[in-house]
């Protein structure tokens, strides 16, 4: 999953940064309100973590504006203030989380994931696709009653595919779901966990669910 954290406190930045990949997620880091602003909106994010005191736009007003253009991302707000009223604002327009600094990694981290439980309005919170299972909150995935134990990095792909399932969809966009903004290492690396993947959620089950489309991308099918 790809998470997008939009905090001017660069060292923070990076411990959060450090701290998600080693979970298994994609971050990208924005540090003013600006550059958040067209990151979330060019981009799928899966959560935004989101400062309100932010240079050259605040994280209030870049969460209403991010409402109003209907990107429905859940945003988790991080803020040095910690009142009912700063709470309270921060809910009433648009953001799905609030945490006061300083916080607890590991209660930010569980509010994360409560917050991909939930998804985005429209998207379930699990992923079924025939008799394939994708649970993004508990980064689980099952064929029928089986379980299969995937690489943060397989997970974060088939989950790109599971979300769009029938869809192709192309190696660039799967680059997107797995690695960070700043990736620029070789794009057949995709290529590779697809045939991971195939090993893992069809091969031992009879299933050609995973299908390349010559020329275009990749679709998960039921």
């Amino acid at each position: 999953m790809r998470i997008l954290v939009v905090e001017d406190e660069r060292r923070l930045a990076e411990l959060l940064k450090d701290g998600l990949e080693r979970e298994g997620f994609a971050v990208d880091l924005a540090h003013d309100g600006r550059e958040g602003l067209w990151m979330a909106t060019e981009n799928a994010y899966d959560v935004i973590v989101l400062d309100v005191m932010l240079p050259l736009l605040d994280g209030n007003t870049l969460c209403a504006r991010l409402r109003t253009a209907e990107i429905w991302t859940p945003i988790l707000m991080l803020t040095a203030k910690d009142t009912a009223q700063d709470e309270a604002q921060a809910l009433d327009i648009g953001a799905d989380d609030f945490l006061s600094k300083p916080f607890s990694y590991v209660v930010l981290l569980a509010r994360l994931r409560a917050l991909l439980r939930r998804g985005i309005r429209e998207r379930p919170a699990v992923i079924s696709v025939g008799d394939l299972r994708v649970d993004p909150a508990g980064l689980r995935c099952s064929r029928g009653d089986t379980q299969i134990a995937l690489t943060p990095k397989e997970f974060a792909i088939l989950h790109g595919l599971a979300r769009r399932a029938g869809d192709v969809v192309t190696k660039t966009e799967l680059l997107s779901q797995a690695w960070d903004f700043a990736y620029d290492g070789d794009s057949n690396i995709v290529e590779v966990y697809i045939s991971a993947l195939r090993r893992k959620i069809d091969k031992p089950f009879g299933r050609t669910s995973l299908v390349t489309v010559r020329g275009a991308g990749y679709r998960l099918e039921a």
